[in-house]
């Protein structure tokens, strides 16, 4: 297990339980009582800790690397159907942007999100989950894909921006995250668009306009990273802290600015505490907002979704 820095308090009191647990073992004493005690200070120290959160002691959460990615929510809520597909039919398929059909609960949809990958080698090859515009233009031809058959869409966030690499911008990366949004508002079928860890830039917005765009609770959702965001400002990483808090990025943050439509809890200690009870949030809230979605009609889901995004910020001509 590993454990953050504000998580401290719990690393010391679940160390102590097991070090209980272990002498109870060994000389054949009975600690139940004790460990029922420190079984209740822990989770009172966590609901202590993750009830008064940073802006940046979530932004740690959201890339813990026990946390659950794409793959894992998609494996679980499918229940073992999902296809995956390749290719953009034009240059390459993109490891870092996985998509397919699967079912959840027997209702056909298309599954679309980054992969940052579980080891050190698999993040190589999913470059930690930034994609190159193959990789968004993958996920046009899917979505495309489902539209033709009618089937929901449902996108799942998780990246610290799109690949800044050379042959990322040789590619056209500007354009094929424009061209996903331009052709995301005018999609005739439902969108779900889901952040379930990092949503940073342009690289998280190329699959996220939807007809409900959804927080799970210690995610964050901004144009740029705490840490670019100091580069910029004090030409150093050291006011992180500040400036995530001054970016809004918090779901709760996001939500009050009407930026996005829900939070979906996690399990106390966060979801890479608890994987299952994470995954099933996230399918109970899928198929609420699809039994909601789905009685829409093509022209009507595209004219809300055009007039959700419209609403969204304050001008003066």
């Amino acid at each position: 297990m590993i454990y953050l820095d504000f998580e401290k308090p719990i690393q010391e009191l679940e160390e102590e339980m097991n070090r209980i647990r272990e002498v109870g073992e060994k000389n054949q004493v009975d600690v139940s009582t004790a460990i029922s005690d420190l079984e209740k200070k822990i989770i009172e120290k966590k609901k202590q800790i993750y009830e008064s959160l940073t802006a940046w002691q979530k932004v740690q959460i959201s890339r813990h690397p026990d946390r659950p990615y794409t793959l894992a929510y998609i494996d679980y809520i499918t229940d073992g159907s999902f296809i995956e597909l390749h290719g953009d039919r034009n240059v390459a398929d993109d490891k870092a942007m996985v998509g397919g059909m699967g079912k959840i609960d027997g209702i056909p949809v298309m599954l679309i999100g980054q992969q940052k990958g579980i080891n050190t080698k698999m993040r190589q090859i999913r470059r930690f989950g930034m994609a190159n515009p193959e990789g968004y233009r993958k996920a046009l031809r899917l979505m495309r894909l489902a539209e033709k058959f009618n089937m929901p869409i449902i996108t799942l966030i998780d990246t610290p921006g799109a690949y800044p690499g050379l042959e990322a911008e040789e590619r056209g990366q500007g354009e094929a995250i424009a061209r996903n949004l331009y052709e995301m508002f005018r999609i005739k079928v439902p969108i779900i668009c889901i952040i379930i860890g990092e949503g940073a830039s342009g690289g998280a917005l190329g699959i996220g306009i939807g007809d409900r765009v959804l927080m799970l609770e210690n995610t964050w959702y901004s144009v740029i990273s705490p840490e670019s965001c100091s580069s910029i400002l004090w030409r150093n990483w050291d006011h992180k802290e500040e400036a995530a808090e001054a970016l809004k990025l918090t779901a709760d943050d996001m939500l009050k600015n009407k930026l996005i439509d829900g939070i979906i809890p996690e399990p106390l200690g966060g979801v890479h505490n608890n994987h299952e009870e994470g995954f099933l949030n996230v399918k109970r809230e899928i198929l609420s907002q699809l039994s909601t979605l789905q009685k829409l009609s093509a022209e009507k889901l595209i004219s809300k979704r055009i007039e959700k995004f419209e609403k969204m910020g304050v001008y003066h001509e």
